[in-house]
């Protein structure tokens, strides 16, 4: 299984120790996990400008990477889904992408196209929100795999 994370920030290493620790767990299920940070001139710009260019500029980034078994967004409208059933949801894919949108969350065009959770109730910053899906990442894929991670 190869699960790609494409997060709309700039490139940060403060929390990297943590984002390797579970990318090295998802190997022993014999799942590739890689963050990919993007952050260009057009998403800058349009930040400058309006909510509305600043989505339409997330969804210019990210449409290429819309090319997995699944395509899951984190959107704080998207369904909250508890441990189990979020492991059924990567259950039988072999590639699965995540979305973290920006500052201004995803326009409608690009959930469309996606499966749409939420981690919480709660407003995370672009950190904190990385290292709790790459932690559920790592625990679905525990359960999927009957390891006592989980328990």
């Amino acid at each position: 299984m190869k699960c790609n994370l494409y997060s709309i920030t700039k490139p940060n290493d403060e929390w990297q120790t943590l984002i390797s620790h579970y990318q090295k767990q998802c190997k022993q299920f014999g799942a590739t996990l890689i963050i990919e940070d993007i952050m260009n001139n057009d998403i800058i710009n349009a930040h400058k400008i309006s909510q509305k260019h600043a989505q339409r500029s997330y969804t210019k980034a990210l449409l290429p990477h819309l090319n997995a078994d699944i395509n899951i967004s984190l959107d704080i409208a998207g369904k909250m889904e508890n441990t189990f059933a979020f492991a059924e949801l990567l259950k039988n894919h072999n590639k699965i992408n995540f979305f973290i949108g920006g500052a201004y969350g995803f326009e409608e065009e690009f959930l469309k196209k996606t499966t749409s959770i939420s981690l919480s109730l709660l407003t995370f910053s672009h950190k904190i929100a990385k290292i709790v899906l790459c932690e559920q990442i790592y625990r679905a894929l525990s359960i999927i795999h009957n390891h006592p991670y989980h328990k």
